[in-house]
């Protein structure tokens, strides 16, 4: 069997893929896996360092430009008004492309995990009679599987499906697929990444993480914060991923604002390989509300502080943080919030680092919505429709 993944335009669509065709070569070891990704994608060359994908292509794709809470007067943009236009002429290169390169491989399913390359390449495969499978991991689908979802032969979703707005007899809650490294984690385990890490087995610690490429808002909220933390707390160790172009500026706010002796009790890196070891080794995470993430916390069992992104378009972070803050399964702060009061962050954290209890009930709770298994079902899904 040919199988194709495809997704892009951010680490949250790429990082699944890899987990389904790490579980797809497992099961199913002759199948040949095929990542098509969109060209000038910065993720688009993760999938091809990825052994369990056997070939790799790049089509046109564009986007249609939008933004959360900014209404008609987007529209009236000029430069946003251009760039729209021209990537509408790059998904139709991208849906020409996608056809020729259907015929040329002739592959028996398509799984896309979203992004705006999917709208090219699932168009490209109906119209040589591929079936295809989506997958959302946000309460709000986004554009590109709108579009596509109609023809889908299968719409899988994170959540439960009572509240996407697909046909109800061929929506399959998955789940999100997700590297098999995330696994809950108990007292051992943690000490375990503790001391693989580095990190005092007894201390607190705090993972902060703003999404593949930092989040200024995230940063700024931790670096006003710390040094009265670090201060208060002489037991508290932080692992800050920055992102790869906030990493130099992080790190000289954090040399000029604290001592010695508090510098050593910081970690900070632009972007990390093994998110899973030092998400593992903390006791609170502090995250934006991108869907993989939160997935993977979840699995682990992590207390979270979740700061969504108000503007990403149709507002999926804020939802999904509504939908844990319902639940009781996270503490959210937005980021008008942190704009209103720069000490809100340091005062949830500190109630935190305070009560033991609290932080167990927020573990238990986002616990119970982990689902480590939906990589399997996902494989078997796209198995089945391949068949």
């Amino acid at each position: 069997m040919t199988i194709v993944l495809t997704g892009g335009g951010s680490g949250g669509h790429v990082t699944p893929l890899m987990a389904v065709a790490a579980e797809l070569k497992l099961k199913h070891p002759e199948c040949k896996i095929i990542y098509i990704g969109q060209k000038g994608d910065r993720f688009a060359d993760i999938p091809t360092l990825d052994k369990n994908f056997d070939q790799s292509y790049e089509i046109r794709a564009g986007k249609f430009r939008r933004f959360h809470g900014e209404g008609m007067k987007q529209l009236l943009d000029l430069p946003v008004l251009f760039k729209n236009v021209r990537d509408l002429i790059y998904v139709m290169m991208g849906i020409i492309q996608s056809r020729t390169l259907m015929k040329e491989i002739k592959p028996d399913v398509i799984f896309s995990r979203g992004g705006y390359v999917s709208v090219p390449v699932c168009l490209g495969g109906k119209l040589n009679g591929i079936p295809y499978i989506t997958h959302d991991s946000d309460p709000i689908p986004s554009l590109a599987n709108r579009i596509i979802a109609r023809w889908a032969s299968v719409n899988a979703v994170a959540l439960p499906k009572d509240i996407y707005p697909y046909a109800a007899n061929k929506t399959v809650t998955t789940g999100i697929p997700l590297n098999k490294q995330f696994v809950p984690v108990d007292p051992e385990l943690k000490s375990d990444y503790r001391k693989a890490l580095g990190l005092p087995i007894r201390a607190k610690v705090i993972f902060v993480i703003g999404g593949g490429l930092g989040s200024q808002i995230v940063n700024e909220a931790v670096l006003d914060i710390m040094p009265h933390l670090l201060h208060d707390f002489r037991d508290l160790y932080v692992v800050h991923v920055a992102g790869g172009n906030n990493e130099a500026s992080v790190r000289k706010h954090y040399g000029s604002s604290l001592s010695d002796e508090e510098l050593r009790r910081i970690k900070v890196f632009g972007f990390i390989d093994e998110v899973y070891k030092y998400s593992g080794a903390a006791d609170i995470v502090i995250t934006r509300a991108g869907a993989t993430n939160l997935a993977e916390f979840a699995v682990q069992g992590k207390a979270c502080i979740v700061i969504p992104s108000a503007f990403l378009t149709g507002g999926h972070q804020l939802k999904s943080a509504e939908y844990l803050s319902e639940l009781d399964a996270a503490i959210v702060i937005n980021d008008e919030e942190i704009s209103d009061d720069p000490n809100r962050l340091a005062k949830v954290l500190s109630q935190l680092l305070n009560d033991p209890d609290r932080l167990n009930g927020l573990s238990r709770r986002i616990a119970s919505l982990g689902k480590p298994g939906a990589s399997g079902i996902i494989a078997d899904l796209i198995y089945d429709v391949g068949k």
